[in-house]
């Protein structure tokens, strides 16, 4: 009898650090990041995220008192794979649209900067539909910035690519006229640069509500209303306590949250 005891007190003992075990893993909250989009996120030459973005996810989870599981995943199959579960949410500067809010749910945004155009200094190059014609715009693919451009200046030659580092890349060497993105992305990834001396914004902020949204959110899925609301308050709190305020003022010179 007193074996049986024994034994039935040592299975719940088992059980419940199992269950212990999945909470614990349950309690990971595991978050989307580019790595390609200084100063928001990139990768140092040993494998280490920094960035705007990714020191945002860290103060997320540390307020929802979760660990941060960061996953890259390049920017063309973001959603994608969120909807297939590599990931619970999306922290990687993605603007909150009505398309993209046809599949996915967004917190309510936690950055929202406007968008420039940059050419080289003196190429008196006009941001009208006239002054673009026959002219190279390259911006990175699936971006908010693609549909301004294909709304405002239909018929404009678009040279797409992959990772915003390849848009600068070939605007330094003369492949494309222009290109078009965040500005914030534009000044720190790119004009602050020895590749960027020469270049310059062009045509002041360009905004569409339509294609550019509120801001930047957080990206989930439809069903994960209580994660979503989660992110709402914590973003609220990392304001609050001054956090948010912290981390913006390593990497930008004024208050980035937006009006």
């Amino acid at each position: 009898m007193k074996f049986r005891k024994l034994m039935t007190s040592l299975t719940a003992a088992v059980l419940v650090l199992g269950m212990a075990g999945v909470s614990a893993q349950a309690a990971d909250l595991r978050v989307g990041v580019e790595g390609a989009y200084p100063p928001f996120s990139w990768k140092e030459s040993d494998g280490t995220l920094k960035g705007f973005d990714i020191e945002i996810a860290e103060a997320v989870c540390a307020e929802l008192k979760r660990k941060c599981v960061l996953i890259e995943q390049d920017w063309d199959g973001m959603i994608p794979a969120l909807m297939a579960r590599k990931f619970d949410t999306i922290i990687a500067s993605m603007s909150i649209t009505e398309e993209r809010k046809k599949r996915v749910d967004f917190s309510d945004k936690y950055y929202n900067t406007p968008a420039k155009f940059v050419t080289r200094k003196g190429s008196g190059l006009k941001i009208t539909k006239q002054g673009l014609k026959g002219k190279r715009i390259g911006l990175q693919r699936g971006t908010t910035h693609q549909c301004f451009m294909e709304k405002m200046f239909p018929g404009v030659e678009l040279v797409l690519y992959g990772t915003q580092d390849e848009v600068f890349q070939d605007l330094a060497i003369g492949r494309i006229d222009a290109q078009f993105s965040d500005s914030i992305a534009a000044d720190d990834g790119f004009l602050k640069t020895d590749a960027g001396k020469d270049f310059e914004f062009t045509g002041g902020d360009q905004h569409d509500e339509a294609c550019h949204g509120p801001g930047a959110g957080m990206a989930v899925r439809k069903a994960d209303t209580q994660l979503r609301d989660e992110l709402n308050k914590a973003i609220k709190a990392l304001r609050a306590k001054g956090v948010y305020q912290k981390i913006n003022a390593k990497y930008f010179e004024f208050d980035i949250f937006g009006g």
